[in-house]
Order: C-alpha cells, then sequence, then structure tokens
C-alpha cells in the first residue's frame, strides 16, 4: 500500500490482548548490536574526524535506578512507606505497578496528579512506563502510556561525508551526565546506574510554572477567572561527542504531555572548510564555515488506554470551500478510521488521535489524546525521514526507528518505514518524528544555546470539562448560559 495514503474505512480490527510493557517483554535495553558507529561510514568511506567518541561499551546491560524522590509535592513512597497500614475508612492513594526507587508521583497545583514508573535503556537512555493522570474529581488514575522513549537522533550532514544514528550507533546511552542542584531547581535528582560508567547523578525530577492555564474575565466586569498552570518535569542530559542533548517530558495541570530533546554544548570542529560551499560563516570574516546538518529526533509511544487493548487510531482532516457570492467560506471536516499501518505525513488543517477502546468521560465521550506535532524540518535523504508519523502493529523487536539494534529476523527491515506493510493495526504504536536543519549562526558559539524539537499529546474529551474548571463554573457543561 501506498505509505502516503489513507486506508480505506474498514474500521478498527481488535482482539488481540495488550501485554505487559515492551522493556519487561522483549528485554531491548542494552544496545544489542554494535555501538561502533556503522552509520558514519557508509556515506562516502570513513567519516571525517567531526566526533570524539566518549566511550564505546560492547555489552549488553540491564539498567537500574537507585535513589527515591522525597519531600514536597513529589513523592516516591520508599519501603516504609509501602508497608504502612492506611488510616482507618481512607483507601491508599493508587501507586503504579513498579518498586518504589522506579516510581514518581506529582501532584500539581489545581488537584492534578500523574504517576508514573521509569527506568534507563542503554540505548534509549531514559523510558518512561505506566503513565497515569489523575485529574481533580476522578476517582482512578487514567492509564495514558504504557512506555514512551526517545527513539533515534538521526544526524546526517549536508556534505554527505557523515551520518550518524546517534541512539544505536553512537553511545547515547552511555553519555549520561551527572546534573548540579542548581540545574534542577526545586526537585532532586536522582542517581541512575549506567554500563560500565557506574552511578551517574543523571536524572532531575522537579516542577515548573507553565504560565496561563486559562483566564476569562466576568461579563459583568466585577472579576476574572485565572489560573496558573505547572509542569511535572522529569528530564535527563546525555553528551554524544560535542553535542548535548537534554531529554524532558512535561505532564501538565491540564493534562497536556509533551516531549521535548533540546540540542546544546557546541559545534563539530571537525569541518569548517569554505571551498564546499555549504555551512554558514562562523567567526571574523568568511574563512571558517560550519557545516549544516540536520537532526531528525523520533519517539516511540505505546499506549495502551485506559489499560485496556485496541486503541484505535483515526485521522481528520478539513476541507475549506470558497465562499459563493455574498457568501462566507466553508469547512467540512471529515475522520478516516486508520485501520492498518500507515506512515502519514502533516498537512494543513490534518491531525491525529489515538482513541481508548473503553475509556469513556462522564458525557459518554471516548477518551483519546490528539497528536500535536511541533515545528519540523522533513528531511527526504532516508525512506524514514521522509514522514512524519508512523503508526505500526507493537513487535517487541521493533524499537528504534532506524539501525534497529534488536533482533526481528534475518530478513527484516532495520528501519521504521520498513515495518509499515499494511498489517492490521489491534495493538498499534505511535512513532513521532520532528526534524530540524542546523545551519549554524555566530550565536552558536560558546557555548550553543539549546534548540527545541518536539511535540504534544492533547487530551481530547478525556474528562467531560476542563480539569483545572473553578467550582462556581462546574454547572456550565455543554451549550454556556447567555453571560458568565
Amino acid at each position: 500500500m501506498d505509505r502516503n495514503g489513507l486506508p480505506g474505512a474498514r474500521g478498527l480490527a481488535g482482539g488481540s490482548t495488550a501485554g505487559p510493557p515492551d522493556h519487561a517483554r522483549a528485554a531491548p535495553a542494552g544496545g544489542t548490536g554494535p555501538d561502533d558507529g556503522t552509520r558514519a561510514t557508509r556515506v562516502g568511506g570513513a567519516a571525517p574526524p567531526r566526533r570524539v567518541r566518549m566511550r564505546a561499551p560492547r555489552r549488553a546491560a540491564a539498567v537500574a535506578a537507585t535513589a527515591v524522590l522525597l519531600g514536597g509535592a513529589l513523592t516516591a513512597a520508599g519501603p516504609a512507606a509501602a508497608g504502612a497500614s492506611p488510616a482507618a475508612g481512607r483507601t491508599p492513594p493508587p501507586v503504579p505497578g513498579c518498586s518504589a526507587p522506579y516510581r514518581v508521583t506529582g501532584k500539581l497545583a489545581g488537584g492534578t496528579t500523574w504517576r508514573m514508573c521509569w527506568h534507563y535503556d542503554s540505548s534509549a537512555g531514559l523510558v518512561l512506563d505506566d503513565v497515569s493522570y489523575q485529574p481533580r474529581g476522578e476517582a482512578r488514575p487514567i492509564r495514558v502510556l504504557t512506555s514512551a522513549k526517545l527513539a533515534q537522533v538521526h544526524v546526517p550532514y549536508d556534505d554527505g561525508q557523515a551520518e550518524y544514528d546517534d541512539l544505536t550507533g553512537f553511545g547515547f546511552g552511555y553519555g549520561l551526565q551527572n546534573l548540579k542542584p542548581e540545574e534542577c531547581p526545586g526537585g532532586t535528582i536522582r542517581s541512575v546506574k549506567v554500563p560500565d560508567t557506574g552511578a551517574v547523578d543523571g536524572l532531575c525530577v522537579t516542577t515548573r510554572s507553565r504560565g496561563h492555564a486559562y483566564r476569562m474575565a466576568k461579563d459583568d466586569g466585577t472579576g476574572v477567572w485565572h489560573e496558573e498552570g505547572r509542569d511535572l518535569l522529569l528530564y535527563t542530559v546525555n553528551k554524544v561527542s560535542w553535542y548535548e542533548y537534554i531529554t524532558e517530558w512535561r505532564f501538565s495541570s491540564d493534562g497536556t504531555v509533551s516531549a521535548n530533546v533540546g540540542a546544546t554544548g557546541s559545534l563539530s570542529p571537525g569541518d569548517y572548510d569554505a571551498g564546499d560551499g555549504r555551512g554558514w560563516p562562523i567567526g571574523k570574516g568568511a574563512a571558517d564555515y560550519a557545516v549544516s546538518h540536520s537532526h531528525n529526533v523520533f519517539w516511540r509511544l505505546n499506549f495502551g488506554l485506559d489499560g485496556g487493548a485496541g486503541d484505535r487510531i483515526e485521522q481528520y482532516d478539513s476541507a475549506v470551500t470558497p465562499p459563493p457570492a455574498q457568501g462566507s467560506p466553508t469547512t467540512r471536516t471529515t475522520r478516516t478510521p486508520v485501520t492498518r499501518e500507515l506512515a502519514g505525513d502533516a498537512a494543513d488543517m490534518r491531525w491525529w488521535r489515538v482513541v481508548s477502546a473503553k475509556g469513556r468521560n462522564t458525557d459518554g465521550h471516548a477518551r483519546s489524546w490528539e497528536i500535536v506535532p511541533g515545528p519540523t524540518a522533513k528531511h527526504a535523504g532516508r525512506p524514514y525521514t521522509r514522514h512524519d508519523v508512523y503508526f505500526t502493529q507493537n513487535r517487541a523487536c521493533e524499537q528504534f526507528a532506524s539501525n534497529n539494534t534488536l533482533d526481528c529476523g534475518p530478513s527484516a527491515p532495520d528501519s521504521v518505514d520498513g515495518w509499515v506493510n499494511g498489517e492490521t493495526l489491534a495493538n498499534p504504536v505511535v512513532w513521532v518524528h520532528i526534524g530540524f536543519h542546523h545551519i549554524a549562526r555566530d550565536e552558536d558559539q560558546q557555548p550553543m544555546p539549546v534548540h527545541w524539537q518536539g511535540f504534544q499529546l492533547a487530551p481530547r474529551d478525556v474528562t467531560a470539562m476542563n480539569p483545572l474548571t473553578p467550582a462556581d463554573l462546574a454547572d456550565q457543561n455543554g451549550a454556556p448560559p447567555t453571560g458568565s
């Protein structure tokens, strides 16, 4: 089937049972392939010295975290707390299905609580598991993600002389950096055991303000409803040669999930050749041209909404009809069920959502999460970088969007584009791709300011109203009264 096209509206083929999180089933942690930068040398022979390898471990290793986050609104119950008896008549709060050292619970202003587990993968770095969301007024946590992680950072240089897969080809996971207390204000830094390196104080768990959550003035001028939003923030920093990648996950009080990668550190000193006609002059005059390159970042998301199987994928497209004489334009939106594997391309007024097979809000609407891509520069150099989103049937061996190092069989493709082959989506995995073409500027020295790439998951009909609705507006569900 054409990966650019949509399958027909055949409905969702369901039935398969969602298994445990991917890392528990497939044990992908540990970079099972050689960490020798093979992608860097496949284009035009030996790569120029644009990178200095920090380390090149070759053995697979299971990774664990050791610290417990304590205090404030961010809690992780230790063994004593886990064994304590609840107060009489009080139901103990639900906790994620992992041991205390791997558990994060963040209660934010406005009453929203996020819960999740985490582990560390020597290829992917930080991996989140069993992520749930409990807004104020909900009796139980709402499962959002079974697992979420980076799935590749692909870096091709404009002159075609070097190309890297930073996660599976250049030791991304082994470059976890120690964080200083001032880098995690108001939070706690957790210790992470990195294979062949030892314990690294490398995971920050904290909260941050996100500005206005909402604002609405009363029609009679007597006041304003407003609230400031808060984020639960988890982040790590991984050094890959000259670059440092900040991997952050934000979980907002209004239910939004934001995934971002920020690139900082230093420009590679390996190619400042002005004679090849590529790059941008850095420094005095026009003698030193820093070579341009792309960062194609992929994420892998396994939802399992509401803890069940059979999530559905839907694509929405809106088309505008020009106005008739003396009239106004009209817009019609159509829904297309994505029932088979798809390589999707973003377009004006197009979006996708992942729909729960079992969860409904109190209005009776199916819970879903909308995929909201950030700005992107799509790179056409490889088949897997030519599309913005992929929906594939969940396979334990399919973990990295390119240079996949897990064994899927002797003739299996090693990139996500090859896994899109028309199979029915009974248990879909979502791959999000965001590209950035980095043309250096004078301000990139020194150090280089962070440039961000990412996307959001926006709750759509997860709750019947805004989860932060003030009490005196709680009766305005549906058509609002005249005036507020």
